[in-house]
C-alpha cells in the first residue's frame, strides 16, 4: 500500500509520501538509541511537565487535528474532536498518576533476610509501536503517553493511509518540549517492520492490528527474544436478557456497532438476544439503525461516515452477500449507495448460522449479526466458541446473570449495562486471538519496564560467617 492520504469521502488522493530509505531509517534508529541514553535519566518532574504541555498543545490544535483525521480515514468530525480530547486526557492522566506508578514498591525485607528490599521499575529503551488507522491519534497515544512517562523512547510505524496524523504525533511531542528524537515517526511500509524489530537497538514492540499481523510480529520478536504487547481483532458479544431496558439497550447497541463508522476492534458485532424479547429488541434495533444519517463526515449532523478504504468496503460487502446467500435475513441496509466515496449503510442481519463467515469472523464495518438464544448459557457458549476475546457486554438487571457472565465469558473486558470503551484508568486488552498484554493504567506503563528487584543486606559488621548462606533457586 502506498503511503498516502486518500480522502475516503471522495476517493481523492490528497497527498503522497516517499517511504524512508535505508540510510534515513538507520539514522532515525541511531538517533532514537542516542536519545534514550539521556532521556532515561530525566527527572519524573520534567516528564510530567512535558506531558502536560503536550496536552495543552492538543487542546489548541483540536479543530485542525480533528479535520486531518476525518480527511484521512473518514470518522465524523464530532468523533475526531472527541478523540483529540481523549488523548489530551490520557496525557494528563499519566502526568498526574505517573509519579506514583514510578515510586519504588517496598517488599517484606525481613522475610528475605534483608535490611531493605524493594522493586524499581526502569524503562527498557527504544520501543517500536505498530499502529492502525481506525483511531489514528488515540491508538498511538495509548502507547506514547505511558511509554514516555516511563522514560522509554518511541518509534511509530503507523498505518500507511494516515501518514499526516502520524507525522503530527512526532511534531506534537517536539512542540511540547520533549528532547529531540524521543518520539519519531517512521514512514515505512509493512515489509520494513521486520528489519526494524530485529535491530538490536529496538528492545520491544507493541502492535494494534489484525491477528495475522500479530502472529507475524510475535514470531519475529520471539526469535530475537523481545517483549511484545498485542491488541488484535475482536468480535464482541452484546447479550440482551429479558430484564434489560430494551429501549436503552437498543440505543446503546446502535452506537456500540456503528461507532467510528463500524470500524472498531471493541465494537459490539454479535448480538445475542433472549427469545422472550428478541422480536421487540430487533424492531427497536432496526429502527434506530435505519434512522442514522450516513453522509459527509465533515457535516455536523452526520452520524456515519465512509469506510476508511475501498478494499475495506468490498470486504464488508462480501461478508453481507455471503450471509444472505446462505440464508440470512437482511433486515436493514446491505446496499451500497450511489455516488463517490466508500460509504456503506448500517446493516442488520438475522438468522445467522455457522456456515456464514459472519458467524466467526470480524466484520470491520457497520454490520450487526443478531442471534436469538434460549438462555444465557447458550449466549455464553456461542460467544466463547469464537476465536476472539476482546470485550463483551451484557444487559440485565439480574445479579446472578451478571455474575455468571463475568465469570464465564472469555474476554479481556466485561461491561454490564454499558458499552465497551477504553479508559486510562482501566487495563485494556484481550485473550485468545485478541492478543496478550495490557495497555493503559499502571499495567500499560509496566509492560515496557524492567521490574528490578533490589535486596540490601545489613552492614558487614553485623554479619557473621555462615549467616548469609541460603538455598538457591
Amino acid at each position: 500500500m502506498a503511503i498516502a492520504t486518500i480522502n475516503p469521502a471522495t476517493g481523492e488522493t490528497v497527498r503522497e509520501f516517499e517511504p524512508l530509505g535505508e540510510e534515513a531509517l538507520e539514522d532515525r534508529i541511531a538517533r532514537a538509541s542516542a536519545a534514550f541514553a539521556s532521556y532515561r535519566l530525566t527527572s519524573v518532574e520534567q516528564r510530567v511537565g512535558w506531558l502536560r504541555a503536550a496536552a495543552d498543545v492538543l487542546d489548541a490544535d483540536t479543530d485542525d487535528v480533528a479535520r486531518l483525521m476525518t480527511t484521512e480515514m473518514g470518522k465524523t468530525l464530532a468523533a475526531a474532536k472527541a478523540e483529540v480530547a481523549k488523548c489530551a486526557g490520557a496525557l494528563r492522566y499519566y502526568a498526574e498518576h505517573g509519579p506514583a506508578f514510578l515510586e519504588p514498591r517496598p517488599a517484606e525485607a525481613g522475610a528475605v533476610g534483608a535490611q531493605e528490599a524493594h522493586v524499581v521499575h526502569q524503562p527498557l529503551g527504544v520501543v517500536l509501536a505498530i499502529m492502525p488507522w481506525n483511531f489514528p491519534l488515540w491508538q498511538a497515544m495509548r502507547f506514547a503517553a505511558p511509554a514516555l512517562m516511563a522514560g522509554n523512547v518511541g518509534l511509530l510505524k503507523h498505518a500507511s493511509n494516515v501518514p499526516q496524523t502520524a507525522l503530527y504525533m512526532e511534531e506534537l511531542f517536539r512542540r511540547a518540549g520533549f528532547p529531540d528524537d524521543v518520539f519519531q515517526t517512521l514512514l515505512i511500509g509493512s515489509a520494513t517492520i521486520e528489519r526494524v524489530l530485529r535491530d538490536d537497538r529496538v528492545v520491544a514492540a507493541t502492535l494494534t492490528g489484525s491477528a495475522p499481523a500479530g502472529r507475524s510480529v510475535a514470531s519475529i520478536a520471539g526469535d530475537v527474544l523481545k517483549p511484545t504487547v498485542l491488541e488484535l481483532g475482536g468480535s464482541d458479544p452484546f447479550v440482551v436478557m429479558p430484564s434489560a431496558d430494551l429501549e436503552t439497550a437498543a440505543g446503546v447497541a446502535v452506537t456500540a456497532r456503528c461507532q467510528n463508522n463500524g470500524q472498531s476492534c471493541i465494537a459490539a458485532k454479535r448480538f445475542f438476544v433472549h427469545a422472550d424479547v428478541a422480536e421487540e429488541f430487533t424492531r427497536l434495533f432496526a429502527e434506530k439503525l435505519a434512522a442514522l444519517k450516513v453522509g459527509d463526515p465533515m457535516e455536523a449532523d452526520t452520524q456515519v461516515g465512509p469506510l476508511a478504504t475501498e478494499s475495506g468496503r468490498s470486504d464488508v460487502e462480501e461478508y453481507v452477500q455471503d450471509a444472505v446467500d446462505k440464508g440470512a435475513t437482511l433486515v436493514v441496509g446491505g446496499q451500497r449507495p450511489d455516488g463517490p466515496g466508500w460509504y456503506y449503510p448500517p446493516t442488520l442481519l438475522t438468522g445467522i448460522t455457522p456456515q456464514m463467515r459472519v458467524y466467526d469472523e470480524e466484520v470491520f464495518g457497520p454490520v450487526a449479526a443478531l442471534f436469538t438464544v434460549s438462555d444465557l448459557q447458550e449466549a455464553i457458549d456461542i460467544a466463547n466458541s469464537h476465536p476472539y476475546g476482546l470485550g463483551s457486554n451484557i444487559w440485565t438487571e439480574d445479579e446472578d446473570e451478571r455474575a455468571r457472565f463475568v465469570r464465564d465469558v472469555q474476554s479481556g473486558m466485561v461491561f454490564v449495562n454499558g458499552m465497551t470503551t477504553s479508559y486510562p484508568q482501566l487495563p485494556f486488552g484481550g485473550v485468545k486471538q485478541s492478543g496478550y498484554g495490557r495497555e493503559l493504567t499502571d499495567v500499560g506503563m509496566y509492560a515496557f519496564m524492567n521490574a528490578k528487584t533490589v535486596w540490601v543486606g545489613p552492614p558487614s559488621s553485623e554479619q557473621r560467617e555462615g549467616d548469609t548462606s541460603t538455598a538457591s533457586e
